[in-house]
């Protein structure tokens, strides 16, 4: 993790941008596409192409989404990890009641991977309060991700990759 997650609460430890999974986390396999599109005249672009997704949930208190895009040879192409974390206005715990008002904070790391190893991606800090309308009013500020959060990535990716599900 870096310096950027400061502003997130305290939180279990897998409840934190690049931070560890729970032991018994394991991805969830498809396809990056429909099978309309996948039968499509287009579809041979994507076809074999899988991402594998981990989605955490904490509650009241957020959630955290992985997400890894490998192609049909099982190259690495793109890979995310995006933390959501909801606390009380003025901070805190988040309320009970789910249409209470609350802060919404989101950190993200993600992008693709290029074939001579580099990372092309973007760190996203982004915050609102919501207060039960349709449509948020997001503040979010991009940065580069660190050469710390790059190598988080590739280890997350590399747990992730080697937690997923054989093929049926």
């Amino acid at each position: 993790m870096s310096d950027h997650d400061s502003e997130a609460p305290s939180h279990p430890t897998w409840h934190a941008l690049l931070g560890p999974l729970p032991a018994d986390a394991v991805p969830d396999r498809k396809p990056v596409a429909p099978p309309e599109v996948l039968e499509s005249k287009d579809g041979w672009a994507v076809a074999g192409w899988e991402q594998l997704s981990i989605h955490l949930s904490a509650g009241l208190a957020g959630l955290r989404h992985i997400l890894v895009v490998l192609d049909a040879s099982g190259t690495l192409l793109s890979a995310s990890d995006a933390v959501l974390y909801r606390s009380g206005l003025q901070g805190g715990p988040p309320p009970a009641d789910v249409d209470a008002p609350a802060t919404i904070l989101q950190l993200s790391v993600g992008g693709r991977f290029e074939e001579d190893g580099s990372f092309h991606g973007t760190r996203w800090q982004s915050v609102a309060v919501d207060r039960g309308e349709e449509e948020l009013d997001w503040e979010s500020t991009p940065s580069a991700p660190s050469p710390a959060d790059v190598e988080s990535l590739r280890l997350l990716v590399a747990e992730v990759i080697r937690r997923q599900p054989s093929r049926r």
